[in-house]
């Protein structure tokens, strides 16, 4: 991968990319793919291994699933806190350079993850440092996201933010497209006992190669010229906050509706990444190198298929493409699961790729809603705490909540009807959303600068 990555134009007569965003789009997606690969892996891991090597054994193999998917969600937890403090001091000192400061925490947790000894070495101490390695991947994740779509969004055309933001989303499934191609080489490469015992290490060993290629690339991009003016701003103005409290304070209405917009969002990508794996593997004694073969299909359309909805998010408005993805989410788990039934593959491809597209109409658009919510001085604080702290109740839950609900009732009606409230409460989001296609972000600072300038005319 290079810095000057290749991706295709946006289609409108004189909208070529402006000098140096393509390099930008690069820099972003080469450090997120690095990241994302790493937090995935440990989630296909978990499915797969960490129930088996990390845990003492158990008669149902659901349970210590859950015991897996547990150590999981503690990643999620980290990230809104990796979300706040990255994003005080990314709108203090830059974007670019707390993005390396994550891709450099994340890489030395997950190789030290490879180097865990298993349960039946070190008993529960094995789990226990599985849980603390997986605290700090999450903190970096959690710091990784808001960094990496404004370094784009600040850079982007205000005509053309949706298509060029909705880019470094796209390297999430190619992270986890990585991730899959990884594991599935190891699966077909090794037997089941290798596999166990060494095999899964390599994976998690490679992010060594992968962090230093993504580190390098991101050494060549600087900071948008409005987040610069921004910071000289806030600089000689020492009475101007950022951070989180002064975006609660200021843009409350923005940092709930984003993580509304969330909430169903992140609980489908999980049910269709993650669970979907359990439930195959797990309920249907399904073979894993097939069920890893079926998800990397739908990896490669959903890396193709946000950049276009991107687009569309440009053209269409951000608000109808986000209620489609939002209103196809409450149906899918009534499609998708009996499907699964079949263990037909063609059946089950297609359904996990309708499933992240319909994701995909939910998630591309959000660097560019989640921007032009905010101002400048504050928008890696605002962004990363709207996106972040759903996940401990959507995304870090899903897994669980799901696998359990399979283990009580033997049946996948209630996952589906959990899924459909997720994204009911997405869909009350997006009617409270403001339409912002289009938007100027210096507009949105004028704005704010006004409304500081105001405060301080009355407080005088």
């Amino acid at each position: 991968m290079t810095a000057d990555v290749s991706v295709p134009s946006s289609g409108s007569k004189g909208s070529s990319a402006p000098s140096g965003l393509r390099k930008v789009v690069g820099a972003s997606m080469a450090g997120t793919i690095v990241e994302w690969y790493e937090f995935f892996l440990y989630a296909t891991a978990a499915t797969l291994v960490f129930n088996v090597i990390f845990f003492p054994p158990s008669e149902n193999p659901l349970d210590n699933i859950i015991k897996a998917f547990l150590t999981y969600a503690v990643g999620f937890v980290a990230r809104p806190l990796g979300g706040i403090v990255f994003g005080h001091f990314g709108d203090k000192y830059g974007r670019k350079k707390l993005l390396q400061v994550a891709i450099i925490l994340v890489g030395v947790t997950t190789f030290l993850m490879g180097c865990l000894p298993t349960f039946d070495a070190i008993g529960y101490a094995a789990p226990i440092l599985l849980i603390v390695l997986r605290f700090f991947q999450g903190f970096a994740v959690g710091g990784e996201w808001g960094g990496a779509v404004l370094l784009v969004a600040e850079h982007s055309p205000d005509k053309q933010r949706g298509f060029w933001a909705s880019w470094p989303q796209a390297a999430v499934p190619a992270g986890n497209l990585l991730a899959t191609v990884v594991l599935l080489t190891l699966s077909w490469t090794l037997s089941e006992e290798a596999f166990l015992s060494w095999g899964w290490r390599v994976g998690f060993w490679l992010s060594v190669v992968i962090v230093a290629v993504g580190y390098y690339i991101r050494t060549k991009v600087t900071d948008a010229p409005i987040f610069l003016e921004a910071q000289a701003e806030v600089e000689a103005a020492k009475k101007t906050n950022y951070g989180v409290i002064e975006v609660l304070k200021r843009y409350p209405r923005g940092v709930f509706t984003a993580m509304g917009l969330r909430f169903g969002e992140n609980i489908m990508y999980y049910l269709v990444v993650t669970f979907s794996i359990t439930y195959m593997s797990a309920h249907l004694q399904m073979d894993t190198s097939t069920i890893l073969t079926l998800v990397l299909f739908a990896h490669v359309v959903h890396f193709c298929v946000i950049p276009v909805v991107g687009r569309f998010s440009d053209k269409l408005g951000r608000k109808p493409v986000y209620a489609v993805g939002a209103a196809l989410a409450a149906v899918w788990g009534f499609v998708a699961f009996p499907l699964f039934d079949t263990q037909n593959d063609v059946l089950i491809v297609g359904v996990l790729i309708l499933g992240l597209v319909i994701h995909a109409l939910m998630y591309a658009g959000q660097p560019a809603i989640m921007a032009e919510m905010f101002p400048t001085r504050m928008r890696y604080s605002g962004v990363s705490l709207g996106y972040q702290v759903t996940s401990i109740v959507a995304g870090s839950l899903a897994p669980i909540i799901a696998t359990m609900l399979l283990s009580t009732y033997g049946s996948w009606v209630p996952v589906a009807i959990y899924l459909a409230i997720a994204a009911g409460v997405t869909l009350i989001a997006v009617a409270a959303l403001r339409e912002t296609v289009g938007t100027s972000l210096r507009a949105i600072d004028d704005a704010d600068r006004a409304k500081v300038a105001s405060e301080e005319r009355v407080d005088a």
